[in-house]
């Protein structure tokens, strides 16, 4: 029932916490069913009896499993303390809005299939070195009290910039101001920028923590339709007849969920619309290392006089370690950082030094080069079988985490999501990432995440469904 691999980089202990929350998500082990004995367990798949004994306190401690005394280890029923992680209605129908993205989704991060997620397995990641820099930091006498400095560690901050120049984004350190993953570094820029009232330009499709954040911050959002190659622009420039928009927050390469690509012409036409119109471009380039081509960007042809650039290190070492930047011009990166300060203080410096040895770690590029190729051929496979379904592909980029596919038979993917929870399976129904919420039948696949035929299965079926209801 559980398959555990000693010779992984995952540690035991992870193994069995993600194995049996996976098992009890989907159903596999029901609520009220009893676990086998610690001793047991550790004899039947050969590890030790401490190992269990951690892995079933996480799960004590996480609300999947219930410890009796003289009785042992029990999946946790419904009415002992709610579903796991969400209130018992939510649970039944899921919402599948923005709140729903920013909950949900990481608290159904364990459901077995997970082809809607934003994240990368784990074994595709920079396990092996976060563990080296951790390793390095505790033997080293690294100072692992106090507080870290107002802009972050200023070695990553000087890798970052010297990086970026090789890109031609010319920025000394002063300018590259660390934080909280890319997600900070948006909430800053658009505290920084915007009031209540502000018209705000995004990517439609876009990335739905971007739009729920701007929305808290009572802005009025403006969607840009993107095409698949890049922006629709004679709709932006219609946009700006009519609005006096502060910022146009975008992803011109590998976007989410779309992973569209924008041509250099689109960029410099769209840098001379943001100086014709007098708004800012805030440049998310998340994805850039999962990119085996050199592109132009935006903050390359502007040199930040326009551009805010973000990036991020959480999609290729570890979502866990949350290290993301910011580049602007040293004014704006001024009001940046005392944002920071105010809102939090300072960001991890622990984090930022792991990150640092992480990509200084000789084996950085080849990391990078393994998941580019990795990337490309899980594009091609996921391409044929969604094809080979009667799916419509937006763009076939073989480069980047996502497809954005729709079928001619699923008039609702956020229908076809609800069923698929029930069965394991996360999905990413299109309506979360459209400025406008509708019905829809598109869907964003993680191709990462694509190789288990139990997805194939579910979707040949739930098409065949919906082609007899059609006919009949």
């Amino acid at each position: 029932m559980l398959t555990l691999s000693p010779d992984i980089a995952t540690p035991l202990v992870s193994q069995i916490v993600d194995g049996l929350r996976g098992l009890i998500a989907g159903q596999v082990l029901k609520p009220g069913s009893k676990l086998p004995s610690i001793r047991a367990f550790a004899v039947t798949h050969n590890v030790s009896v401490f190992t269990v004994v951690e892995a079933y306190d996480r799960l004590v401690a996480q609300g999947w499993l219930v410890s009796r005394a003289h009785s042992g280890f029990f999946v946790k029923r419904r009415e002992e303390g709610g579903s796991i992680g969400v209130p018992a209605r939510e649970a039944e129908t899921p919402r599948f809005d923005a709140s729903w993205y920013l909950k949900q989704i990481f608290e159904n991060r364990n459901l077995p299939l997970k082809p809607g997620c934003g994240w990368l397995p784990h074994d595709w990641l920079f396990g092996d070195a976060v563990r080296r820099s951790m390793r390095q930091l505790s033997s080293d006498g690294s100072e692992m009290d106090g507080y870290g400095l107002p802009y972050g560690h200023m070695a990553l901050r000087m890798i970052i910039a010297e990086s970026l120049a090789e890109h031609q984004i010319s920025a000394d350190a002063g300018q590259v101001l660390l934080t909280h993953g890319s997600s900070q570094g948006l909430d800053l820029v658009a505290r920084c920028l915007l009031k209540p009232g502000d018209t705000v330009l995004v990517d439609d499709p876009g990335y739905p923590n971007l739009l729920f954040m701007l929305r808290v911050w009572g802005v009025d959002v403006v969607g840009v339709p993107r095409t698949g190659t890049g922006y629709d622009l004679a709709a932006l420039e219609s946009i700006l007849t009519t609005r006096k928009p502060k910022a146009f927050f975008t992803q011109p390469r590998l976007q989410s969920p779309t992973c569209s690509v924008a041509s250099v012409a689109q960029l410099h036409r769209l840098l001379q619309l943001a100086e014709m119109h007098d708004f800012v471009l805030v440049e998310n380039d998340i994805y850039a290392d999962m990119d085996a081509t050199s592109r132009t960007t935006l903050a390359s042809l502007d040199q930040l006089r326009r551009v805010v650039y973000v990036g991020s290190y959480s999609k290729t070492i570890s979502p866990n370690l949350r290290v993301g930047y910011l580049l602007a011009r040293p004014d704006l990166s001024a009001q940046f950082v005392q944002l920071k300060m105010i809102a939090g203080l300072t960001s991890s410096d622990i984090a930022e030094r792991i990150t640092f040895g992480a990509i200084t770690d000789g084996r950085w590029r080849k990391h990078l080069k393994s998941l580019r190729d990795r990337l490309g051929e899980a594009h091609r496979q996921v391409s044929r079988r969604l094809l080979g379904l009667g799916f419509e592909i937006f763009h076939e980029p073989e480069a980047g985490m996502y497809l954005w596919a729709r079928h001619p038979d699923i008039a609702d993917s956020a229908v076809l999501s609800q069923s698929a929870t029930q069965e394991g399976i996360m999905l990413g129904p299109g309506q979360l990432f459209l400025v406008e919420p509708r019905p829809t039948g598109w869907l964003r696949f993680n191709v990462a995440f694509c190789a288990d035929e139990r997805l194939w299965r579910f979707l040949d079926q739930r098409i065949l469904v919906g082609q007899s209801a059609e006919h009949a």
